[in-house]
C-alpha cells in the first residue's frame, strides 16, 4: 500500500429497502462516492446492518427477535455484495455490523467483516454487550478478536462498546489501524465511544477510526433513532495534530469522513515519540494495584 493511505468512515443512516436491488444500490453508491475520493479503507458503523431486517417486511423489522434472526439470513448476500464492491474498485471495506449465526452460540451474535480487495474476509464479533444488547435483545458474546495482517497494515476492530474497554484495546496494542464502528442513541453514548476512541489511540500510539449510525429508524426497536459522526484519531504526539483529531465530521450529518494517515508515521511516534504510552504500559502494570483505603478523616 502507497503512502500516505486514505480513511473513510461513515456517518450511515438506515434506509428501509422494500427489495434487495434497493439496499445493493444504496451500499454501491455509498461505496463508489468513497473511492473516487480516493479512499483506500471504508468504515461502514455497528448495526448498520439492520436495515437488510426490511426486505422482510416492517412487522418482522419491528420486532426484536425476528428482527435479528432476518438479518442474520441476509449476511451471507450482503457479504458477496461487499467482497465483490472491495474487489471491483480496490479497496478494503469494513462492513456494517449486524446479527449474525455462530455455529457455537445458539443466540445470534454482533459481527464485523472485513473484506481486501483480494476477495479474502476476515470477521470480528463484539466482545462486551451492552445492557440492551444482554438484557433485552439477548445478544450474545461471538469469537475472539482477531488481528488482521493487511496491505494497510495491521487492522483491529472494536464494536462501539468494546472500545471503551483498555484491556481489549491493549489485546490489539500491534494494530496499526483500529477500527471503532459504533451505534449509539444518545449524544452521551456517542462521547462514551469517541472518548474511548481517542484513549486507544493514546494508549496505543495508533490510529482509531470510529463510525456512526446516524438518524432516525422508527420502524426498529434496536436502532430506532442515534446520534454520531464520523471521526479519525491519533496520538497527540509527534506527526500528529496536537489535538490527536486527524478528522472529525459533524454531529449527525450523513456522508463520509476522510483523513490521510501513513504507516511510517505511527511507527515513528511508536519508536520516538515525545512519550511512549505503547512501550510504557508494561511499565505501569505492576503499579496497578488496587491500594486499601488511606484514611484522611
Amino acid at each position: 500500500m502507497l503512502n500516505p493511505m486514505k480513511i473513510a468512515t461513515a456517518a450511515y443512516p438506515l434506509d428501509v429497502h422494500a427489495t434487495w436491488d434497493s439496499y445493493a444500490q444504496k451500499i454501491t453508491d455509498w461505496v463508489r462516492e468513497a473511492a473516487e475520493n480516493g479512499a483506500d479503507l471504508l468504515v461502514f458503523p455497528e448495526y448498520g446492518a439492520m436495515e437488510l431486517a426490511t426486505l422482510a417486511g416492517l412487522d418482522v423489522a419491528g420486532d426484536l427477535e425476528r428482527a435479528a434472526w432476518a438479518v442474520a439470513e441476509r449476511m451471507a448476500d450482503a457479504d458477496a455484495l461487499h467482497a465483490g464492491l472491495a474487489q471491483a474498485h480496490t479497496v478494503h471495506i469494513l462492513a456494517a455490523s449486524g446479527p449474525a449465526i455462530h455455529p457455537d452460540i445458539s443466540r445470534p451474535v454482533n459481527r464485523a467483516r472485513l473484506f481486501a480487495p483480494s476477495g479474502a474476509m476476515g470477521i470480528q464479533d463484539k466482545q462486551v454487550m451492552t445492557r440492551f444488547e444482554a438484557e433485552t435483545w439477548n445478544v450474545a458474546p461471538g469469537g475472539p478478536l482477531q488481528l488482521f495482517d493487511t496491505a494497510m497494515g495491521k487492522i483491529g476492530v472494536l464494536i462501539c462498546y468494546d472500545c471503551e474497554f483498555p484491556l481489549l484495546g491493549r489485546a490489539l496494542a500491534d494494530a496499526d489501524i483500529l477500527l471503532a464502528p459504533s451505534a449509539t442513541e444518545a449524544l452521551t453514548g456517542y462521547s462514551r465511544v469517541r472518548i474511548g476512541a481517542q484513549a486507544r489511540a493514546l494508549e496505543n500510539q495508533c490510529v482509531v477510526a470510529m463510525s456512526s449510525i446516524v438518524g432516525p429508524a422508527d420502524w426498529s426497536p434496536a436502532v430506532d433513532i442515534s446520534t454520531g459522526a464520523g471521526g479519525i484519531y491519533g496520538p497527540p504526539d509527534t506527526g500528529f495534530p496536537g489535538d490527536g483529531v486527524l478528522a472529525q465530521g459533524a454531529l449527525n450529518t450523513p456522508g463520509w469522513t476522510y483523513a490521510e494517515v501513513d504507516l511510517p508515521t505511527i511507527a515513528q511516534v511508536r519508536a520516538d515519540g515525545a512519550v511512549l504510552n505503547r512501550r510504557d504500559w508494561d511499565a505501569s502494570a505492576p503499579r496497578a494495584i488496587a491500594p486499601p483505603a488511606t484514611s484522611l478523616r
